[in-house]
């Protein structure tokens, strides 16, 4: 099982151009040059962004030909589901206490 580096996940997810990257490829598997048609960018900077994504895990790619295809990895991005998780229940206890202690009635003031 291939171990992910939380940071390097959430550094990846960083930038709104590999989010979108993401996004496309949760549908299913794409050529960079499909993946670029939508972005107003060169496809060498489209490369770059799906380097950062392979280095993180996030992505994954194989060459056929003059083709290459990327798949979105769903482990690394499981990763940092179960981070965000396990902070969700705190912040939904600080924020119910917090509810708790508006619907308090306030001591009548003298």
């Amino acid at each position: 099982m291939l171990k992910y580096d939380l940071d390097q996940v959430f550094k990846a997810l960083a930038d709104p151009t590999r989010r979108a990257l993401v996004e496309r490829l949760v549908r299913g598997p794409a050529s960079v040059s499909e993946l670029a048609a939508p972005l107003t960018m060169s496809l060498a900077a489209v490369v770059q962004h799906l380097q950062v994504l392979e280095s993180a895990g996030v992505v994954r790619s194989e060459k056929a030909g003059r083709v290459r295809t990327c798949r979105v990895e769903p482990a690394a991005l499981r990763v940092a589901e179960d981070w965000l998780g396990g902070q969700r229940t705190p912040w939904e206890n600080r924020l119910d206490r917090l509810g708790e202690v508006l619907a308090e009635p306030e001591p009548p003031q003298e």
